[in-house]
């Protein structure tokens, strides 16, 4: 079964919202075997839209098109659909219905405009959308389908999940089952990744592995195997996941939705340890990331965003010359431990820019670990990209670096 995805909406053209439906749509896919090869945008035009779903359904089995099914003039999703099939479009009066309904749960009443949403491609049928106003479509062309949702996400997202993805399992005539399991790992590059894991790569059969790069999540390596049952999938699943980590080793620090301060926190928690931090090139990233953490404070006693290089010295009691160095990152951790009160302090300076700092190069970051009967430990790293993704990678490098010395991360389960 192939099924490729149409984003309609002039605006993904001009740039000025990113097509992340897409993506998302694509995942979903992929995570239940059905294949999609090609991802198209086009504008709000009828005859474009038109052309577009012509085209694709020359070389799929469905159309996915998210966006174009709102009230305005210019959402021309269902009249291109009509077009496709050669039909009219028709008023569904139960669906006036529903939609007047939902305004007045709300209070308000329904414009005018809003009845565009019910109308159907005659031949279509209805998919529900229980959470928004525009219903969407599914509409047989010839022996293939296109499914329309709207473009926006959380609508989307749920009528993908509850409807358009058990149809499309239920056309294919199979219904496997399907296990994926995703490896979340830091410390090295994602070409770096794929070298390591080339020969797992190159025979993937059954299991097949993709990486993923989440940014500050860290890198992604997702497994996903099919089975004549859930056992027989988790089975072939978990055998990849045990090659994967003896062939990654310490990279991987955990699944699915562990995240790097999850881990941390954990390990922490399985020695009875608290933490405190000091932060200055990550302004208080670190803390943040910490605190979002349900439960963290079973471990976490606090943060100090020191960074003014005054309160470096003031507050943490940093007398190196230089706040950029191996000594301030040394004295940042201690003083971490110290002032917080906790067994553990862990410390992150460094230049993000624009320009360099102490005739430091953009990039420059120094951490500093205080760990309990144990001489303060620095590392430095020097991180890529602009201001904002030096921050990000220098707080979960931070993070990483504790979770290392800690001998923290996942283990199949």
């Amino acid at each position: 079964m192939r099924c490729d995805v149409l984003a309609v909406g002039t605006e993904l053209l001009l740039g000025q919202i990113v097509d992340t439906n897409s993506t998302w749509i694509a995942e979903q896919l992929a995570a239940v075997g059905v294949d999609s090869f090609e991802h198209r945008q086009v504008g709000d035009n009828r005859e474009r839209v038109r052309t577009a779903l012509v085209e694709m359904l020359g070389r799929s089995d469905a159309v996915l098109v998210t966006g174009g099914i709102g009230p305005t003039p210019d959402d021309v999703t269902r009249e291109a659909i009509a077009d496709v099939m050669g039909v009219p479009l028709r008023r569904d009066d139960t669906l006036v219905e529903q939609i007047a309904a939902r305004f007045a749960s709300r209070g308000r009443e329904m414009p005018a405009n809003n009845l565009r949403q019910a109308d159907v491609p005659e031949g279509a049928s209805v998919l529900p959308n229980p959470v928004g106003t525009a219903p969407g479509v599914r509409a047989p062309v010839g022996g293939k389908v296109v499914y329309a949702v709207p473009g926006v996400p959380f609508e989307m997202q749920r009528m993908v999940t509850e409807q358009v993805v058990p149809d499309l399992l239920e056309r294919s005539g199979t219904r496997p089952a399907i296990v994926s399991r995703t490896l979340k790992t830091w410390g090295t590059s994602e070409s770096g990744l794929a070298e390591t894991l080339a020969e797992r790569v190159e025979a993937q059969t059954n299991p097949t592995i993709a990486f993923l790069a989440r940014g500050v999540e860290g890198l992604c390596v997702r497994i996903t195997a099919k089975g004549t049952d859930e056992h027989e999938a988790r089975a072939l699943a978990a055998a990849e996941e045990v090659e994967i980590r003896r062939l990654l080793g310490e990279l991987v620090f955990g699944a699915d939705d562990d995240t790097i301060e999850s881990v941390v926190l954990d390990a922490l928690a399985d020695r009875g340890w608290s933490l405190g931090v000091a932060e200055s090139v990550t302004g208080g990233l670190v803390g943040a990331r910490l605190a979002a953490v349900p439960g963290a404070s079973r471990v976490y006693r606090g943060s100090v965003a020191s960074y003014a290089t005054g309160v470096k010295r003031d507050v943490l009691g940093v007398r190196s010359e230089r706040v950029v160095s191996a000594e301030a990152a040394a004295e940042m951790a201690a003083a971490a431990s110290r002032v917080l009160a906790a067994d553990v302090g862990i410390a992150v300076t460094g230049v993000a820019g624009p320009d360099e700092q102490e005739g430091q190069p953009v990039g420059t970051v120094w951490f500093g670990l205080a760990l309990p009967d144990t001489a303060v430990e620095t590392v430095a790293a020097r991180l890529p990209g602009d201001r904002e993704r030096i921050r990000q990678f220098a707080a979960i490098s931070l993070l990483d670096l504790l979770r290392r010395r800690l001998g923290g991360g996942r283990e199949p389960t």
